[in-house]
């Protein structure tokens, strides 16, 4: 006699009246007598950690940046354009967990030489850190059935990035406080950089004051 599983309960959870992705705005509503803004490359926007959307609101499933990039329109409308498709709408919801493209991104066109100024606005992104939330589903599935879908998503986007369950992660921010605890070398890159052994002052990059050789 077989003993199969018991199926997970879903009874604490309620499904919203919108359960699918939104379009998102191509570009930032700007008023007709206001001149839009050009900003420089603030490469700062996708460096470090994420400090504030790092964890699921609904404790379900969705998908985490590895690294930071910029995401523009595109990457955004192919994500919604797949997660609906993919999406059993009678019983599976997503939100977005990301803001609409708002910085702007300048270009010279093709074979124009040097000076005149900056460029006109190109196109629009959304910068991401590593760590950020993109996108959360959940509703009455599994992890098993959502997965396929959200690594169909991840092959989409410009930068490394990974499905994740409330459980993984969990489960990766337990193994990584537990290689800290268990960690016998004295000698880790935060203790070298913060004795300044060897020079390494005169070699490492200022970002590693503050993150420690990572999101680079």
């Amino acid at each position: 006699m077989k003993l199969w599983p018991i199926p997970p309960s879903f009874k604490d959870i309620d499904l919203p009246e919108k359960r699918k992705l939104p379009q998102l705005d191509r570009v930032p509503i700007i008023p007709s007598n206001v001149r839009a803004p050009k900003m420089t490359k603030r490469l700062i926007d996708i460096r470090g950690p994420e400090l504030v959307h790092n964890q699921l609101i609904y404790k379900q499933y969705g998908i985490i940046a590895l690294s930071g990039g910029n995401l523009r329109w595109n990457h955004i409308e192919s994500m919604r354009l797949a997660i609906n498709r993919k999406m059993d709408s009678k019983r599976t919801f997503a939100v977005w967990r990301i803001d609409s493209p708002w910085k702007p991104i300048t270009r010279k066109g093709q074979g124009k030489r040097m000076g005149g100024g900056k460029g006109s606005i190109d196109h629009y992104v959304t910068p991401v850190k590593a760590g950020r939330v993109i996108v959360e589903v959940g509703g009455h599935t599994e992890f098993q059935e959502i997965e396929p879908v959200l690594k169909e998503v991840v092959n989409k986007l410009p930068f490394d990035a990974m499905p994740i369950s409330q459980k993984i992660l969990e489960e990766l921010l337990e193994e990584e406080q537990r290689i800290l605890r268990d960690n016998a070398n004295p000698f880790s890159f935060e203790y070298v950089v913060k004795n300044k052994m060897q020079g390494c002052q005169n070699w490492i990059s200022s970002y590693d004051n503050y993150w420690f050789g990572r999101y680079i």
